[in-house]
């Protein structure tokens, strides 16, 4: 592959995820400040704007109808909606300065300026619940029963091998909690304290350092085959025809079971051996239908032979190596499951958030913007991936407006509940203070986020 073929590749993965990440980001910008909009407009306040995208100077497309400005800005970093006689990122002084007029937020009750407040929160819950609610219908609930894997786990971090894990241990659970599915087992492995596994047909505890999170951060650069995944045998699930390896003598279905005199069982043990032949001409050794062949073939830089060792969890539950129990849902039954796991993404999210804010575990490194962000999304343009990650970050970013800083709708609903309850009213010039003091801590946090993706500020 030349130098051009491969910039042509991963320029072309970069622009699928940051396709992917535009997409969702303006979905769920759209919905949230239509959250704010729709119950504005219900108790008879002006809106004066509703853009996607911050607008400072110029838009790049606006048009009023009625009363309200609908726009897309040039800033790529949220949306907005301002409402008439509110104190918001607009800093709109002299609208202040004049006698609240009828159509004004401020001249609002408080029970009314808080349910607008919270609509756009409000809104990103009711997306996830329909978006997990159709997932639910048409992909279904996916799970891998940690008891079904037949050989165990495959250990692809360090980090957890510094932390006692083995390749083969069995997944029972954390602090002392069954878990049932592995990829929640992973979840709650990142925020957990003490495992529970199966060695050796033996149950065993694994005590995590508590600063596990910083461990797994200052690992995350280092090369690795997979966090923990299914372990299974070196079999041969796809060999291309025209590759070296097949003309070697390497079929389909082959299982690989030695490397010159080095005899082993499973995938993993393979690929730490051809870490050391790389390069080199090694005897293969497999057992096809039952009866051991040996071939020489040569092992490529990259330490491979040149074959596709993994296979869909379909195709590895047929082989009898794991369970793939994949749950479709009705409509009806859709909506309350959509529920249970929106509020089950909340509480892992709430969970990790109090980890990460923990100077103990060191999570603050794991603080990232956008390039963390598109990260998470698909190589390749998978609607079931995005959908799934679309419905994450709505519950992500519900909660994250939600925290009471000023700037954000948290804030507003901070000081909205405190006129509520002592009757007194923050002053406008307050109001500003806490507008500018909240823009200026929120910007300073987008910038270690972000600085923190490209420079690693926090490590």
């Amino acid at each position: 592959m030349s130098v051009f073929e491969f910039l042509a590749i991963n320029w072309s993965v970069v622009g699928i995820k940051a396709g992917q990440l535009i997409l969702s980001l303006s979905i769920l910008v759209i919905l949230h400040e239509f959250g704010h909009y729709i119950t504005a407009r219900w108790f008879k306040c002006r809106v004066e704007k509703f853009f996607l995208f911050f607008d400072p100077w110029f838009a790049l497309v606006k048009k009023k109808v009625g009363d309200t400005v609908y726009g897309i800005g040039w800033l790529p970093l949220g949306g907005y909606v301002k409402i008439s006689g509110m104190i918001d990122e607009s800093m709109d002084k002299e609208q202040m300065k004049q006698p609240p007029q009828p159509w004004e937020f401020r001249s609002k009750p408080a029970w009314q300026r808080l349910i607008v407040m919270l609509g756009g929160v409000i809104m990103n819950i009711l997306t996830a619940f329909v978006i997990y609610a159709f997932i639910l219908m048409i992909w279904g609930d996916k799970k891998v029963p940690s008891s079904s894997m037949k050989y165990g786990v495959h250990i692809g971090d360090s980090t957890l091998i510094q932390n006692g894990f083995r390749n083969g241990d069995k997944i029972i659970g954390v602090d002392g909690k069954e878990v049932y599915d592995l990829t929640r087992f992973k979840k709650k492995l990142i925020t957990g304290s003490v495992v529970q596994i199966e060695r050796d047909g033996k149950p065993m505890e694994l005590t995590l350092s508590e600063r596990f999170i910083g461990q797994l951060i200052d690992n995350k650069n280092k090369k690795r085959s997979g966090f923990i995944e299914p372990r299974y045998p070196a079999m041969v699930l796809n060999v291309n025809d025209t590759s070296r390896a097949y003309k070697a003598g390497l079929r389909k279905n082959d299982l690989i079971v030695g490397i010159d005199s080095v005899r082993f069982g499973y995938f993993d043990e393979l690929t730490s051996i051809l870490e050391t032949k790389k390069n080199k001409d090694v005897l293969i050794t497999v057992n096809r239908d039952g009866r051991d062949t040996s071939f020489v073939s040569k092992i490529n830089e990259e330490g491979q032979i040149g074959f596709n060792p993994y296979g869909s969890m379909q195709q590895l539950d047929s082989l009898g190596w794991l369970k793939y129990e994949v749950t479709k849902y009705n409509f009806f039954p859709a909506f309350p499951a959509g529920v249970k796991m929106t509020f089950t993404e909340l509480n892992d999210y709430v969970t990790q958030f109090k980890a990460i804010v923990n100077p103990k575990t060191e999570g603050y490194k794991a603080v990232g913007g956008f390039k963390s962000m598109g990260s998470i999304f698909s190589p390749v343009w998978d609607w079931e991936s995005f959908w799934r990650l679309t419905a994450m970050l709505s519950v992500i970013l519900a909660f994250m407006n939600i925290l009471p800083i000023p700037g954000l709708d948290g804030g507003h609903v901070m000081f909205t509940l405190w006129e509520m309850i002592t009757g007194r009213k923050p002053s406008d010039k307050f109001m500003e203070y806490a507008q500018v003091a909240g823009f200026v801590i929120l910007i300073a946090l987008m910038l270690y986020a972000n600085g923190n993706d490209w420079f690693g500020w926090g490590k």
